[in-house]
């Protein structure tokens, strides 16, 4: 199944969605083996515009592809399923990109033996720089899920997690683009406050944080060694990191991810 060309339809192509016919069509996937969904005209129109994609409706999209990629609101998939359900065949591989949806919630509104693959991307995938999980389902085999990465590599770096895992993936890496923009916004704030232009401090902020992801990404140290040759004995870091430590941040961050991972269970509670 890897390196053939199948045909790919984005049901409901929101934001998630057309980061993923975005990243496609950047890494050479035809614009005639792409479809998409989309519920207002206006949005279909501008799809049509943007990317040439041909936009059709639900089951059109269901008929013509050979898999379908459901980037829906959680609260949408069970009334979509409801729709497209009885029509899809049970060879057809099904890739969730619903927030907080089992596997499971797919295969019981499915044919019976529907292979379906969880995927959790995030918004890097603008820049090509994702990280994305992806999950077998209970009749997922290693050639969908194979099918799954050779879809969303283009996107960035891509791994294999149990499902069990999922929600703790949602909470960290799917959500995490979020905690690290809102800590450059405050370290932008703070060198304003310390003196700085807003430019200067944006600048300043944005390259070391790209240069710290690179030497995280290739030095192959542990982020605490890391961590350590920048902070001299009796300097400025360790000044820096004490305050950082009374104010509980190491604390808050664990708070933020436990309840990132329990706001993806309750949406999976009710979407049932």
């Amino acid at each position: 199944m890897v390196g053939a060309v199948h045909t790919v339809a984005v049901i409901g192509a929101g934001k998630i969605g057309e980061l993923m016919l975005s990243g496609l069509l950047r890494s050479g996937w035809p614009v005639d083996r792409l479809l998409a969904t989309a519920r207002r005209p206006a949005r279909a129109e501008e799809l049509t515009t943007r990317y040439g994609v041909r936009v059709v409706d639900n089951l059109t999209a269901v008929d013509e592809a050979e898999v379908l990629a459901v980037s829906v609101k959680p609260q949408d998939a069970a009334a979509l399923l409801d729709e497209i359900g009885p029509k899809v065949p049970a060879d057809k591989l099904v890739i969730s990109l619903c927030a907080g949806l089992p596997t499971s919630f797919f295969s019981r509104r499915l044919p019976e033996g529907t292979p379906v693959v969880r995927v959790m991307t995030n918004t890097p995938a603008l820049v090509d720089e994702a990280m994305t999980a992806i999950s077998a389902g209970a009749h997922a085999t290693g050639a969908h899920l194979a099918l799954a990465e050779e879809m969303f590599k283009p996107l960035g770096a891509t791994i294999r997690v149990p499902e069990s895992q999922q929600d703790a993936v949602t909470a960290l890496s799917g959500s995490g683009p979020a905690y690290f923009y809102l800590l450059v916004e405050a370290m932008i704030d703070a060198g304003i406050l310390l003196g700085l232009p807003r430019q200067v401090a944006h600048d300043l902020i944005v390259q070391t944080a790209i240069g710290s992801a690179v030497m995280l990404r290739d030095s192959g140290e542990h982020p605490v060694k890391l961590r350590e040759a920048v902070t001299s004995p009796a300097g400025t870091t360790i000044s820096a990191i004490r305050e950082l430590e009374k104010h509980g941040v190491r604390a808050a961050l664990l708070a933020a991810l436990e309840a990132a991972r329990d706001r993806a269970q309750e949406l999976a509670a009710k979407a049932g």
